[in-house]
């Protein structure tokens, strides 16, 4: 399966009212969507949470081989071609694949799986007005076992931000949330785009997606980086929290890095005047800080400061960056905070959350990646009520571990964290 999707930007010729989803976030009128696993359509662009607008089509009955266009004025000369193949089950996530961009996501009960592709705009301020590509995957063509795939060349290399709507069976007592109208975070989403400033609240409910950098050049440890290897029994423990421990005016630091990495980083000499050698971070991965505010609730004043919301397992979080520079600057801070903790003679410990996340129980869904996804598989379900969510972390679900798909997203995620995305500095998992 070859064929080509070209794009044209195209002006806003009329209003539709956004229909909300059970998640509280505004969901695409007129989707692509695969009706289980026949034909798929390629190639339908639109306007997120507002307007659809008009570009390439393929036709369902040939897809993947041939195209029609549907033109329109456009607003700038701008022109995108994407090309798209079948792609590959391995790896998961996205990855580099020849000229092109492979894209893989795990769901074993999907019926249809869309890929959706957020593009850069020139001159577009408002992010939630940028065009939206979505290409329905083919399950006879996009599928190896239970991992849907597609390969797509034209794609910028870093800068680019994609999600995926995820349909399948309805039956809630059989354990199935599956909801085609949102759009979902990749569980293996190396970077996390959506707010970028630290408890900034909305009257828009935020939309994360998944992005990726394949343009910047690797991290420079330095020839002389080395880890401070100090034995456990001479660890003298600081757990803190990266943000609160800059964030206050009293840190003396600009209000541009409080609370960010690169503001820890002006305080390592205070760690050392305590005799501090190792640090315990509260986490790092990217979570909601904002989920009390979601519906009425004792807590709905606060935000969650701590970190254990997790959204993702293998992103940094985003709003650690400084200045608001947003998740590439963030994955390049937090290693430039690690080398410089480092460098100082001290340890870095994480504190991780793999026993539940952000999207909440039954009652107050919160639905951004897993859950729709594939929730049988991700989640732990109670077979004798309704297959509600089982709760035995507290925070309205439990990550299902026996399973082995969870399994190795937890080790994949811990095999990042220590080296293959660079920070190979952080030695001690908690």
């Amino acid at each position: 399966m070859d064929s080509s999707v070209s794009t044209n930007r195209s002006p806003l010729r009329s209003a539709a009212a956004a229909r909300r989803s059970s998640s509280g976030r505004p969901a695409l009128p007129n989707r692509v969507v695969a009706s289980g696993c026949g034909g798929a359509q390629f190639g339908k662009a639109q306007r997120f949470g507002a307007v659809r607008i008009a570009t390439a089509r393929a036709q369902s009955a040939n897809a993947g081989k041939s195209v029609t266009e549907e033109t329109q004025p456009t607003v700038a000369d701008t022109k995108m071609s994407l090309k798209y193949s079948s792609g590959k089950a391995s790896p998961l996530g996205v990855s580099q694949d020849g000229s092109g961009l492979n894209f893989a996501i795990f769901s074993q009960h999907a019926s249809a799986v869309t890929l959706c592709i957020k593009l850069p705009t020139r001159g577009i301020q408002d992010e939630e007005n940028a065009e939206i590509v979505e290409f329905a995957l083919d399950c006879q063509e996009n599928k190896t076992g239970d991992v849907w795939h597609v390969s797509v060349e034209g794609l910028p290399t870093s800068g680019v931000l994609y999600g995926y709507r995820v349909n399948g069976p309805q039956g809630w007592e059989q354990g199935h949330r599956f909801d085609s109208s949102i759009l979902l975070l990749d569980p293996y989403a190396k970077l996390v785009s959506g707010r970028n400033y630290f408890g900034v609240d909305s009257d828009k409910p935020s939309q994360p997606f998944g992005t990726y950098d394949f343009d910047s050049s690797p991290f420079d440890w330095g020839v002389d980086y080395q880890l401070p290897n100090l034995p456990e029994t001479d660890l003298v423990v600081y757990e803190m929290n990266v943000r609160a421990y800059t964030a206050d005016e009293s840190s003396g630091l600009d209000p541009a890095v409080r609370g960010s990495y690169l503001g820890f980083i002006d305080k390592i000499p205070h760690l050392l005047e305590l005799g501090v050698n190792a640090v315990e971070l509260l986490p790092v991965f990217e979570f909601d800080e904002l989920e009390f505010k979601r519906y009425p609730n004792p807590r709905d004043h606060m935000v969650n400061t701590w970190g254990y919301s997790t959204i993702n397992f293998f992103a940094p979080m985003t709003r650690y960056a400084s200045a608001g520079g947003g998740p590439i600057a963030a994955s390049r801070e937090l290693k430039q905070m690690v080398k410089a903790l480092h460098n100082a003679g001290i340890e870095v410990i994480l504190d991780v959350v793999y026993n539940h996340t952000n999207e909440a129980d039954d009652a107050n869904p919160y639905v951004t990646s897993f859950r729709g996804i594939d929730n049988k598989v991700y989640y732990m379900v109670d077979p004798n009520n309704n297959a509600q969510l089982l709760n035995f972390s507290g925070c309205g679900n439990t990550l299902n571990c026996n399973h082995p798909v969870v399994m190795e997203l937890i080790l994949d995620s811990l095999r990042h964290w220590y080296g293959r995305a660079g920070l190979h500095g952080i030695e001690h998992m908690a």
